[in-house]
């Protein structure tokens, strides 16, 4: 486990989870992104989890990681941000996740499995929550289950039917869900861009939201921005010609995580 903790920190401080993809690491999301650099300022706490298997992906195919305390990496993640809690003054009312690739589709995971612990996800060029299941993955397999079907953006499923399987993950309960970002480039040959929608189809069931409007060129150009309901809850951003993966954009998700 690898956290960044400020010497201005907030007390308590949110609590920011950033995940790396596919043969990335802990340092290398670090040194990547501008979160740290972030929480100098603003004194929130960053979580960086390393993946344990052979090729630095996170195991989002085994039923034990997709399923509340089913055990697997989402487990482990949540034992970080709980351990970053009581030792280090992290604010468990705050807590949020990112990560690119493999970290993103972490993040739904995370979201869909743990809502009790997320208030809010920022998923960069991942898949839904539940997309990447392998049936005979388990949780701590040197190599995690690859699902070419998903990966290919051939998984394609209803509303009603990804929201179920979300809800399916955590039976019983009936609290809210993170809020999410999901972020995604027209011209990603690795996660296709067919998982865009499917994943906005989701967590829109998941909140009984709809979509109410495209803004062109937001963020910047080329970008259109999906607004859901109110835009409070659910938001997608299309990159138009944009590869594998999304550039992270720190500033619009600490906007959405509400740290200023």
């Amino acid at each position: 486990m690898y956290t960044y903790v400020p010497a201005n920190k907030k007390s308590p401080a949110p609590i920011i989870v950033a995940m790396h993809y596919c043969t990335g690491s802990a340092s290398a999301y670090f040194s990547g992104t501008q979160y740290a650099n972030l929480a100098d300022k603003l004194g929130f706490i960053v979580i960086y989890p390393e993946s344990p298997s052979s090729g630095k992906c996170w195991d989002v195919a085994s039923k034990a990681s997709l399923t509340h305390n089913g055990g697997g990496d989402s487990k482990t993640i949540v034992n970080m941000v709980d351990y970053a809690v009581t030792t280090y003054g992290g604010d468990k009312d705050r807590v949020f996740a990112t990560g690119s690739s493999s970290g993103a589709m972490m993040t739904n995971v995370l979201a869909g499995a743990y809502p009790d612990v997320f208030k809010a996800g920022s998923s960069y060029s991942g898949v839904p929550d539940g997309c990447f299941y392998v049936a005979s993955a388990t949780a701590g397999m040197a190599t995690p289950g690859w699902n070419n079907e998903c990966a290919n953006g051939k998984s394609v499923k209803t509303a009603q039917q990804w929201g179920d399987l979300t809800r399916s993950y955590y039976p019983g309960y009936n609290g809210t869900y993170p809020k999410m970002l999901i972020w995604h480039g027209t011209s990603d040959n690795t996660l296709g861009y067919p998982n865009f929608a499917e994943a906005l189809k989701q967590w829109s069931n998941v909140m009984g939201l709809t979509l109410k409007e495209d803004v062109a060129n937001n963020p910047q150009s080329g970008y259109t921005k999906k607004v859901y309901g109110d835009g409070t809850q659910l938001i997608g951003y299309s990159g138009q010609g944009v590869g594998h993966t999304v550039p992270v954009h720190e500033s619009i998700d600490l906007a959405w995580f509400g740290i200023s």
